[in-house]
């Protein structure tokens, strides 16, 4: 079937009320997906038409730009939207179909976990990685005719298929005793999929340990199991004395969330990852952090192939462990042995999944005022009145969660207790924290409500590749609390699952996606400075004093300094860069389009894409060769997308002398 949107082209997407056609664009997305979803009946579940987060619809136009390099166009950005925004809510339908009852309600208020696969994905692909994981809910517990294997059917609400499973024989006697039975929600990771050879009927999944069992403290049979088997153990009261003596654990933690009930389970604290351990050569192992109801810790040790389990468990999660492994690991802060648990041959995990909380949040003057906003003001009608409040989700820290926001949030929205916030804006400044032992950068972002300062947190080193001053970025992911000083603090942490930044001024597909910008003219920049210029030129002159060759860093693209020992240093990554150093231009170019003249520079690729020439093969000309060559480049024409490198501070943006205020982030030849 052809695409509904091919007939779709520049002319018919209106970006009325926006200084910044990349921000008309989504909106205007936003309006399609959530018009299209009004049409079909069964998009909405019947209820209101599902509404697509701006930060996904934003997150996704930056992924596709990304894939399709040389510049995408409104029907294949529109296409994919579509197929993601559908994928995403299909199980809305199928899980009518299915005929199974879920406790749709509290499944809708749990953060589906990351490397989910859906039954359906299995079988289009053929193919299911051990690290995937699969949520399911047994249909059936059957025996393999003519033998004593044991299959569970399962299904899930994403998909209109289900998938057999050869259950392990650890978990046999959970048949005996009823508890994985027809509507039981289980956990899966570490599957292998026997596919379907020739008269072999459908594909099945391979046998795994790694089954985590889903419990629910409201339901009375489950209340039962939890209340007998994990309530008479606590942490304190593990002997390694009576281990070695064959008593065994079924270990559980008090937690008072609420007032009129009580959790018998394990508390979810953290999760962290330990050093490989040369001792055990190089095996990888992993530590989730439990809490029982005394406060007590405990580290639940996954070794090697295990750690495919943590991909089970999240954060605030309870969890109730029949049988662990008691084991002693060595305290090097101390200098003594503790306790810890592992995943033994008998052990079984339970688990209550972590059920947010929703709260309602107000709309913000930035949302209510949102110029252009056709998508606000369709709901608007659509709903026959006045949108004032959203129902959001609060993580296990009681933080209200952003991550599904269908509005865009500015700088001014910023409040303590949020979480998932994603911004789009201006960098006008960066600078690395000197006086931190982990990899931490402050990064200003401005955006037309104001500025905040956000703190990158990365796990080893700057992976962002170039970022520059005026640069347009969004970034997902971030954390907002109060410091003891009162004062808000921003916070983004590079490992935390759905967390990205996308440096826009450096996509070589916005050059030519017209739809995503539009033409400025050099004469208009001064007066629009905190945003991307894309615009046609021409060059003025090269003067060949301002083409220098550096070395610069291949990880942050930034200038190093040669040492007098012979190794290089970079600044900006406060390290020693040997071996990471790559030969590239930093210049200074004169532009000029029909309204004005501009002095700009620009760097690396950028530098590269407008000599037309490498660095190895400029330094091989003869001097006078290269003067002439650069002369050679008068009158090119380029579109390049234009920003402003002025700091907020007063320090130069580069170690050039009279530094040109506009930097060329990008650069591409017109044809």
């Amino acid at each position: 079937m052809a695409s509904p949107f091919l007939s779709i082209t520049d002319s018919t997407i209106s970006t009325e009320g926006h200084e910044d056609a990349f921000l008309g664009f989504v909106e205007y997305a936003r309006s399609m997906i959530s018009s299209d979803a009004e049409e079909d009946p069964d998009a909405g579940g019947g209820g209101d038409p599902p509404v697509p987060p701006w930060s996904w619809v934003v997150s996704k136009i930056l992924k596709s730009c990304m894939a399709y390099s040389s510049g995408v166009t409104p029907a294949i950005l529109l296409s994919d939207l579509f197929q993601a925004w559908s994928e995403q809510h299909r199980y809305l339908a199928s899980k009518k179909r299915l005929g199974w009852k879920t406790p749709s309600e509290k499944r809708h208020r749990r953060t589906r976990l990351p490397h989910t696969v859906t039954i359906d994905s299995i079988y289009e692909k053929n193919f299911l990685s051990p690290s995937s994981v699969i949520e399911a809910v047994v249909i059936d517990a059957f025996l393999l005719p003519g033998t004593n294997i044991y299959l569970l059917s399962l299904g899930n609400p994403w998909s209109s298929c289900t998938i057999d499973l050869y259950l392990h024989r650890r978990y046999y006697d959970l048949l005996d005793f009823q508890i994985l039975k027809k509507g039981r929600e289980v956990y899966l990771t570490g599957c292998c999929l026997r596919t379907a050879m020739e008269g072999s009927g459908q594909p099945r999944l391979l046998p795994t340990e790694y089954l985590v069992v889903l419990l629910d403290e409201d339901q009375d049979e489950d209340a039962v199991l939890l209340g007998a088997q994990f309530c008479s153990d606590s942490f304190s009261s593990i002997s390694f004395d009576a281990v070695k003596n064959g008593v065994t654990y079924s270990l559980y933690a008090r937690q008072d969330h609420f007032d009129h009930i009580q959790h018998f389970l394990e508390n979810f604290d953290k999760i962290e990852s330990i050093e490989l351990l040369e001792a055990f050569r190089g095996v990888e192992r992993k530590a989730i952090i439990l809490v029982d109801s005394d406060g007590a810790k405990l580290k639940f040790v996954l070794w090697g192939e295990q750690i495919l389990l943590a991909n089970l468990f999240s954060l605030g999660s309870m969890l109730a462990l029949d049988r662990p492994f008691i084991a002693h690991v060595d305290n090097h802060n101390v200098g003594s042995q503790e306790l810890c648990l592992e995943f033994g041959s008998a052990t079984r995990i339970y688990m209550v999944p972590f059920t947010q909380q929703e709260e309602e949040v107000l709309l913000s003057s930035t949302q209510m005022r949102s110029p252009g906003s056709r998508f606000s003001n369709t709901l608007d009608q659509s709903q026959g009145l006045k949108i004032s409040q959203i129902t959001l989700r609060l993580d296990s820290q009681g933080s209200v969660d952003f991550k599904n926001y269908p509005f865009q949030l500015h700088v001014a929205d910023l409040r303590d207790k949020m979480t998932g916030v994603s911004l789009y804006g201006v960098v006008t400044n960066i600078d690395k924290e000197i006086n931190n032992s982990d990899t931490v950068y402050s990064v200003r972002i401005e955006d037309t409500t104001g500025a905040v300062v956000a703190k990158l947190h990365f796990v080893r080193y700057w992976s962002l590749g170039r970022l520059g001053i005026g640069h347009s970025v969004f970034i997902s992911g971030l954390t907002c609390s109060i410091t003891t000083g009162k004062l808000l603090e921003v916070s983004w942490f590079e490992k935390e699952t759905g967390t990205c930044l996308f440096n826009q001024s450096c996509l070589p597909a916005l050059l030519n996606s017209s739809c995503l910008h539009k033409l400025s003219h050099l004469s208009d920049i001064s007066k629009l400075m905190k945003k991307t210029h894309i615009c046609r030129v021409c060059v003025v002159s090269i003067e060949h004093h301002d083409v220098c060759l550096v070395k610069s860093h291949v990880i942050c693209g930034c200038p190093v300094k040669e040492r007098s020992d012979g190794s290089f240093h970079c600044s900006f990554c406060n390290s020693n860069c040997d071996g990471e150093v790559l030969d590239s231009f930093q210049l200074k170019v004169t532009l000029a389009d029909e309204s004005n003249q501009m002095f700009a520079w620009c760097t690396g690729q950028t530098a590269t894409e407008l000599l037309q020439i490498t660095p190895d093969e400029f330094l091989h000309l003869p001097v006078v060769e290269q003067a002439m060559y650069l002369c050679t480049l008068r009158t090119e024409r380029y579109i390049v997308a234009v920003v402003n490198c002025k700091r907020s501070t007063n320090r130069s943006s580069m170690n050039l002398e009279d530094d040109p205020v506009f930097e060329v982030a990008r650069a591409q030849k017109c044809e």
